[in-house]
């Protein structure tokens, strides 16, 4: 696009009317027509403090950004002005010029950071626009609006066209040029004459931290450089008598110091041939409609109240900082637990030691990187979130321990649980195998290591829950055994009835045998009568024949009452063991 033709004059691109920002329009137009890469210019500084002259210098115009002379800031919200690029061909250059900071009639100090962070988030060359020297308070601001721009980035960036990587903001970040105006100082250090550039890099030195107060001297200064990874810096002197300040735009060359005029040209050369393209991540050149979206994006952002409205820079930097600080501690806490712990812990105070030691580096890492933390409200915070992440851990390790546990216990009393299936102890004594076999498999489950916390618990709960399959096998041993007790109190009675049966054949056969010998004796007896009677009756013939006979008639009768006697009893001892034979049968 011509410049001529298509943007002979800047146009606002973001207006701050009554403190809230608002895109201007037409300003989008223009951008939306814009298909070439894009060097973005943007400069920020304190009003009345000349950066508007710089910046018509860059377009290669005296007029153009209004240029104001008077105590009122003239310049409110950021203006830009699309040119083509006098050293890159196809690449247009636009110019960013906004509203000087500090304005004492503006009131809304707010405005202040939320142009420099969207002056730093847009350009590709970011011109930090300070009078007479580097101090801290530049310094401080400077740290300040580059925490807030990261954070603006990180809200805004997924909303952005290109964007895929809210990490990737190296590549994001511009370069920084530190312009010094009316610059009074000697460039030298302990008598040796330095460059500009040697002079930033000095007052962004690191002192070695002792104290808070050195940690306070060194964050803002450790912050700038990890941010702006190219910096650069001018000095300016005076451009001429205060008196013609006034008429500063229309003077000629002629009419300035030579030494202002010269470094204005080699800052314009350094801006022509140093700026880089605007881009975003994946090296995607930010052509108009990118910087349209990326100008919406990041205002829609402000106007939501996604960045911390504060009343003091400090204030600010502080919960900036401190957040930051929680998120470096919660970080190196969850790094260092990741590591060391190897859920699930045999005890709970293995857990809460671990815990414990790494909580004291995160709340050592938070005090490193704080800043003015006044009353610990972030250290409490970090406190906070540290018991959080306890609780978390040890909820972890519960779960951990119960699934490895649970895990176990079926592997382990899987076999147990099949062997129940195929009946192995539905018999009698089965009770007393099943509880053996089942503590041995305890013992083996108390062996296994790293089961943590929940073993003992986990174990009492499976054993709990195969209680009835212990009872079942329990009751069935039991009505096992009754019934072989019955059996073998049946096979004693039978076996007692045999030996009662064979006592009393016994008794019969040694009845029957002192039967036979009285019977014997009884013949022996008689013979011997027969002989005595026979010599009797040889002796008394007559006499003793009727008394023989007589005493053999009542001898008769005597054993024919023993005979029968004997038989009686021999009949009532076969009549008992039958009665009892019968008993038992």
């Amino acid at each position: 696009m011509a410049s001529e033709s298509h943007m002979p004059a800047p146009v606002c691109l973001i207006e701050n009317t009554g403190g809230q920002l608002t895109v201007n329009q037409e300003a989008l137009k223009i951008l939306s027509a814009i298909t070439e890469p894009l060097v973005v210019v943007a400069i920020v500084g304190l009003y009345r403090t000349g950066k508007s002259y710089l910046m018509n210098k860059l377009a290669g115009k005296k007029e153009g950004f209004s240029v104001g002379s008077k105590v009122q800031s003239h310049t409110k919200g950021i203006w830009m002005w699309c040119v083509p690029h006098p050293e890159q061909p196809k690449h247009t250059l636009v110019l960013l010029d906004t509203e000087g900071l500090g304005d004492v009639e503006k009131g809304n100090k707010n405005n202040d950071t939320q142009i420099f962070a969207l002056a730093i988030l847009l350009s590709s060359t970011f011109v930090y626009n300070t009078m007479n020297k580097i101090d801290q308070r530049a310094i401080d601001l400077l740290h300040y609006v580059t925490e807030l721009s990261n954070l603006l980035w990180t809200v805004a960036s997924c909303d952005i066209d290109g964007v895929e990587d809210t990490a990737d903001f190296v590549s994001f970040v511009p370069n920084l040029v530190w312009t010094l105006r009316d610059f009074y100082l000697s460039l030298e250090i302990d008598g040796q004459e330095i460059t500009a550039d040697e002079y930033l890099e000095n007052s962004l030195k690191l002192k070695e931290e002792t104290d808070q107060s050195l940690q306070n001297f060194n964050l803002p200064r450790r912050c700038i450089q990890k941010f702006f990874p190219a910096k650069k810096c001018f000095i300016f002197d005076s451009p001429t008598h205060r008196k013609k300040l006034a008429q500063l735009e229309t003077l000629n060359n002629d009419e300035l110091d030579p030494d202002f005029v010269q470094q204005v040209a080699d800052f314009c050369s350094y801006i022509f041939h140093h700026s880089k393209t605007k881009t975003l991540s994946g090296d995607i050149k930010v052509d108009g409609p990118h910087l349209e979206s990326m100008v919406l994006t990041y205002v829609n952002a402000i106007s939501r109240g996604d960045l911390p409205c504060m009343e003091n820079s400090v204030l600010a930097m502080a919960q900036i900082k401190n957040s930051a600080a929680i998120q470096k501690a919660i970080a190196h806490y969850d790094q260092q637990m990741g590591q060391k712990v190897q859920l699930p812990t045999e005890s709970l105070q293995e857990l809460l030691d671990l815990h414990r030691a790494i909580e004291k580096e995160a709340i050592e890492v938070f005090m490193k990187n704080s800043f003015k933390d006044v009353d610990q409200t972030f250290q409490k915070k970090l406190g906070t979130l540290l018991e959080a992440k306890q609780a978390e851990f040890c909820k972890q390790n519960l779960e951990v321990s119960q699934n490895r546990c649970s895990a176990l216990l079926q592997n382990i009393f899987a076999p147990l649980e099949e062997d129940v299936k195929k009946g192995i102890f539905s018999k009698s004594g089965g009770h007393c195998l099943f509880i053996q076999k089942r503590d041995a498999l305890k013992a083996k489950y108390y062996q296994e290591p790293r089961k943590g916390i929940q073993a003992e618990e986990a174990l009492q709960k499976y054993l709990q829950s195969k209680q009835s399959v212990s009872d079942a096998i329990l009751q069935t041993d039991q009505t096992l055994t009754a019934k072989e007790k019955e059996k073998e109190e049946a096979r004693l009675k039978l076996e007692a009835a045999k030996a009662a049966a064979q006592r009393l054949e016994e008794n019969q056969r040694r009845n029957q045998e002192l039967i036979e010998r009285r019977e014997r004796q009884h013949q022996e007896e008689v013979k011997v009568m027969e002989r005595q009677r026979a010599i009797q009756l040889a002796e008394q013939q007559r006499n003793l024949e009727r008394r023989l006979q007589e005493e053999a008639a009542k001898q008769q009768e005597r054993i024919q009452a023993e005979r029968i006697r004997l038989q009686n009893l021999i009949r009532q001892q076969q009549h008992n063991v039958h009665l009892r034979l019968n008993f038992f049968r």
